[in-house]
């Protein structure tokens, strides 16, 4: 696959659902954001991501499925999946810690710039406002971002990215896994000022993903930072 459709397989999906989730946003505030988000994308971008492997397994092996995304997976007990996973995410602890301020204070200029032009709805961290939705709004957002970011959304990205798009790089070797991660972390338009922790963290995932070739460590990895997120948000709207 060259870069240009890696790219364009890629970032322009994500920009258009994120341009979609934006629009609707502004016309329409009946949901808090978040959940608008989750819906948006379950309606756009991840049935676009699965569409292309789906249509991709059937090209190369004649029947709709997944398997093209496991293409020369090998397999792992799950206990050193969970191990890998585990180690993974405590990194990540250490890299958040040091990088997360550094790279706040390099983006905190455009960010200031960018959250005085988009309205407050779209902040997923003012709480007060998820709150102010009726209680059935608040506990079906935390069930389905719950559902959504923590299990849904790691599955279908890392058979994408560390499955699907990493093979088509295979030529790069573990260059793929560094190039796949850089435009993985592009692609999440509407956070768009983690690129440098997220490169980082993901990159060591997939790094270790490809040496051991199963992407069910990687696929952890993306669980237990998603669940974290998750857990905090329901812990701070169901007071």
């Amino acid at each position: 696959m060259k870069i240009t459709k890696l790219l364009a397989v890629t970032l322009l999906p994500s920009a258009l659902a994120t341009a979609l989730y934006a629009a609707v946003g502004c016309l329409w505030q009946g949901l808090p954001s978040i959940t608008l988000f989750f819906l948006v994308m379950t309606l756009t971008l991840f049935p676009f991501e699965v569409g292309v492997i789906l249509r991709a397994n059937k090209w190369e092996r004649g029947n709709y499925g997944l398997q093209i995304a496991f293409a020369e997976q090998e397999k792992l007990a799950w206990w050193k999946v969970l191990l890998y996973a585990l180690g993974l995410f405590l990194l990540t602890g250490l890299l958040s810690a040091v990088l997360t301020p550094l790279e706040s204070a390099l983006t905190a200029g455009p960010a200031g710039w960018l959250r005085s032009l988009i309205p407050a709805y779209f902040d997923w961290t003012d709480y007060a406002l998820v709150r102010q939705y009726p209680k059935g709004v608040v506990v079906f957002t935390c069930v389905f971002y719950l559902v959504m970011d923590a299990f849904v959304c790691p599955a279908i990205e890392e058979l994408y990215f560390r499955g699907y798009l990493t093979a088509r790089m295979e030529r790069l070797g573990v260059g793929a896994t560094i190039l796949v991660t850089v435009v993985f972390s592009l692609y999440h338009w509407w956070l768009p000022f983690n690129n440098l922790f997220r490169t980082c963290a993901f990159g060591a995932a997939a790094a270790v993903a490809w040496r051991k070739k199963n992407i069910y460590i990687s696929m952890a990895f993306h669980t237990l930072c998603n669940l974290l997120t998750t857990v905090s948000f329901m812990a701070a709207v169901l007071k």
